[in-house]
């Protein structure tokens, strides 16, 4: 790489990651510079990057202030504009050298229509209290569909929607709601400390990036219990592990009040995983429980594992299961068959073992 101006290589490679489609722009020594673009890591220089490359490139994203706090905690998450685009930018050591990830976010709010997410996720969205869930593994398109069900109630419901997000990835506009996004470090301490501020803010929606510690978890079960709409995201491999992934943030003595307080505010979970499409870009498989009766008293009484039968019964309530959603998309024709194998293959067994 010729140019010395390390800050106008990134830029370069901003607009073109922009132009061609990509979702990520990887900057890792010993490796080229590196484009994901829908599953396949393609190469985008001929050149593999030294460790001073990689270093100077990677920190041409940063202020001096925020090399400061990266040397100080190993990486650093910022979000930053460029020609009307943005992005969200991970910059970190490994084996003592500094690389990063640059995220391409889109460019408007993609729309629940846009996503061709069933329809039992918009009937979630007009839920006016409770708690909705976005579940799934790591890049899975929870912050898009969390956004999409945003605008869903921004654009037809005269509603105060109040998001806390851990960077800002999309930016919404008022529509015939009013929303007001704040981000964590900047705008509040901590998801915590925000959502404690937005129960004061006459909320009718409170959006959280992420349940991240049992503080969080117990003030938006209350609020949702109070007569809010909370919607978030989190990190579960399936439907099946929720509660395991919540009780891990609870002391053991509050096991039975979170059990209690997560039954009585649910309303719904949308477990989802993007795969790749036959004709280029993502589509979103869906796996949606309903918080029924049945649901909420496995979730008082027993191990959440037998959710799964309450999916496998509950079409008629707009319950979706996994298997389900691959296969209509195989019959589509909008995935392949090697792509179905692959993402049931991992919910297969559940189904078979079930009681």
């Amino acid at each position: 790489m010729a140019t010395t101006n390390f800050r106008e290589a990134i830029e370069q490679f901003l607009r073109e990651a922009h132009a061609k489609g990509v979702s990520d722009i990887h900057i890792v020594p010993g490796a080229p510079v590196v484009y994901r673009v829908g599953k396949d890591l393609v190469p985008a220089t001929k050149a593999e990057m030294t460790a001073e490359l990689s270093e100077k490139l990677s920190l041409a994203l940063l202020t001096p202030e925020q090399q400061q706090e990266l040397r100080r905690r190993g990486d650093f998450d910022v979000m930053f504009a460029f020609e009307e685009c943005r992005y969200r930018v991970n910059v970190s050591y490994s084996t003592g050298v500094i690389g990063s990830v640059i995220r391409v976010l889109p460019d408007e709010v993609k729309t629940i229509m846009d996503l061709r997410l069933p329809n039992p996720v918009r009937v979630l969205a007009q839920r006016t209290k409770g708690l909705v869930l976005i579940t799934g593994s790591t890049s899975q398109g929870k912050t898009t569909t969390m956004a999409a069900i945003i605008d869903e109630i921004n654009s037809f419901e005269r509603r105060h929607i109040i998001t806390i997000e851990d960077p800002i990835e999309v930016l919404h506009r008022n529509k015939l709601g009013i929303v007001r996004q704040r981000e964590v470090g900047r705008d509040t301490k901590d998801f915590a400390s925000g959502l404690r501020a937005a129960l004061r803010q006459d909320p009718n929606v409170i959006a959280i990036g992420e349940m991240r510690d049992y503080e969080t978890v117990r003030i938006a079960l209350t609020a949702a219990e109070t007569g809010i709409l909370v919607l978030s995201t989190l990190h579960v491999i399936s439907i099946d592990k929720i509660m395991e992934r919540l009780l891990s943030y609870a002391p053991p003595e509050e096991e039975g009040h979170m059990r209690h307080m997560l039954a009585g505010a649910l309303q719904g979970i949308i477990h989802q995983e993007l795969l790749p499409a036959i004709q280029g870009g993502k589509r979103v498989a869906t796996e949606i429980l309903i918080a029924n009766e049945a649901a909420k008293n496995i979730i008082r009484r027993r191990g959440t594992f037998f959710l799964r039968n309450v999916l496998d019964t509950g079409s008629r309530q707009g319950m979706i299961t996994m298997e389900q959603s691959v296969r209509e998309l195989l019959s589509k024709g909008a995935i392949s068959q090697e792509t179905a194998d692959s993402v049931l293959v991992n919910y297969q067994p559940q189904y078979e073992a079930a009681p």
